[in-house]
């Protein structure tokens, strides 16, 4: 990741800045959550970002499923590195 780095809150809402911020986003995400994401398929969009199907399946602490769907990831690289991050439902 870009020391910038853009990263969606997708418990919460807006997004997350730079690796510190990802890192505590991540850290109290699965904290309160087990999330399972498996890429499915991957390809290239027309503006070069690269967008990742992925089956998503979320539970709480005790093991309730609270979510299992379909999203897209969708990335924006930089010299190599991930710049930002979004989710398309």
């Amino acid at each position: 990741m870009q020391s910038d780095v853009v990263w969606p809150n997708g418990m919460e809402g807006g997004v997350v800045h730079g690796h510190e911020g990802v890192r505590a986003y991540w850290t109290r995400q699965w904290g309160m959550i087990d999330p399972h994401v498996e890429p499915k398929t991957f390809e290239t969009d027309s503006a070069g970002r690269v967008v990742v199907g992925v089956h998503q399946v979320v539970r709480d602490t005790s093991g309730k499923l609270l979510l299992d769907r379909m999203v897209e990831h969708v990335y924006t690289l930089k010299g190599g590195l991930i710049q930002s991050m979004d989710i398309r439902e």
